[in-house]
């Protein structure tokens, strides 16, 4: 089992940046890399980043150059950075584990086998 909390969201204007964090406890050998995928309202929830414990980043065509993963192994907190952002961006933001050996590809949320709660992000025009 694999908990997972995000944090960071908020309201924020065009342009802005923030930084939303995913905080992970519990069985992660269970697990070979992290995700965020994010749900707007009306809207299939979709991928937005991924990162592998070993090596590779991945990131949807939308977010690339504008958002960055990365991680802190000794915390074992994931960080999602968004700069630039725009009011397309606004969405609930959920955090994944994606559960190891699964065939589904990474961008793929049925590869993912642990989901946080959620964070809400909301970009003003």
């Amino acid at each position: 089992q694999v908990q997972l909390v995000e944090s960071g969201g908020g309201l924020v204007q065009a342009g802005d940046s923030l930084r939303l964090s995913c905080a992970a406890s519990g069985r992660a050998f269970s697990t070979d890399a992290m995700g965020w995928f994010r749900q707007a309202p009306g809207k299939e929830r979709e991928f937005v980043a991924a990162i592998r414990w070993g090596a590779g980043t991945y990131y949807a065509d939308s977010v690339k150059g504008r958002f960055t993963i990365a991680r802190n192994n000794a915390e074992n907190t994931v960080y999602l950075q968004m700069n630039s952002l725009k009011p397309e961006d606004t969405a609930v933001y959920y955090c994944a584990a994606h559960k190891l050996g699964t065939t589904y590809w990474i961008t793929l949320s049925s590869g993912y086998h642990y989901w946080g709660q959620g964070t809400q992000v909301t970009v003003s025009s």
